[in-house]
């Protein structure tokens, strides 16, 4: 979306977890305003916010109670500085707990979207994540499949490690859209590591065309 010229922020919800920092290669401490609240951090065109730059390095723990952990929330979502964006994307951690339920009470989401390998296993908490979304009224702007296909560099080979149109299928029975399909590639993984977005990195792939082509179809759902 940032590469398609809307001003994007993304705020990484998962308090025991957080990845945005390592997905965007950022890294030391927020600036605060005079009214103490957060500003971004900015890489590739994208601001972003995490309870990872707030940590001191990223082998510390966070080992708190609920309390503890929904104060972190509210700070995030309510004490950062974005200073005018198009889309704010909010990465949720799996379940349909505390976190989820706080910031869809908090806050106005003008749509969710499910994120779910093919397989059986996974796609239990993805169905439980549309059902809660749904209960809450917030729209389900629709799924990914994410590691939809593993396709050999060698031979061009294609492997459905983890089952065959598994979100397809269930998205069908719930009436859901399908927004994309992700394929389970190294590169993407090599990329993610080093902080480099496939879509930057390797913009002409036709692995960062199906981050480009989702992209598309969510800007198209919010109408932006």
């Amino acid at each position: 979306m940032a590469m398609k010229q809307k001003r994007v922020g993304i705020l990484d919800t998962d308090i025991f977890g957080p990845s945005v920092p390592k997905l965007l290669n950022l890294s030391g401490e927020p600036s605060v305003t005079a009214d103490n609240k957060l500003i971004p951090m900015s890489n590739y065109g994208l601001k972003a916010m995490s309870m990872g730059f707030l940590i001191p390095n990223d082998d510390s723990p966070i080992v708190w109670r609920g309390l503890m952990v929904m104060k972190a929330l509210q700070q995030l979502l309510h004490e950062v500085e974005w200073n005018g964006l198009d889309v704010l994307v909010l990465d949720m951690p799996p379940g349909t707990g505390d976190t989820q339920l706080t910031i869809t009470q908090q806050l106005v989401l003008d749509g969710a979207i499910v994120v779910s390998t093919p397989q059986d296993i996974a796609l239990i908490d993805a169905i439980k994540g549309i059902n809660m979304f749904r209960k809450v009224d917030v729209p389900v702007l629709g799924m990914v499949q994410n590691m939809s296909v593993f396709i050999c560099p060698n031979c061009n080979h294609e492997e459905h490690i983890f089952g065959s149109d598994g979100v397809v299928k269930e998205a069908a029975r719930l009436g859901v859209n399908v927004l994309g399909d992700i394929p389970l590639n190294a590169n993407i993984c090599k990329l993610s590591d080093a902080g480099t977005p496939v879509v930057v990195a390797d913009s002409d792939s036709n692995y960062a065309k199906a981050y480009f082509e989702i992209a598309e179809k969510v800007l198209s759902k919010l109408y932006i």
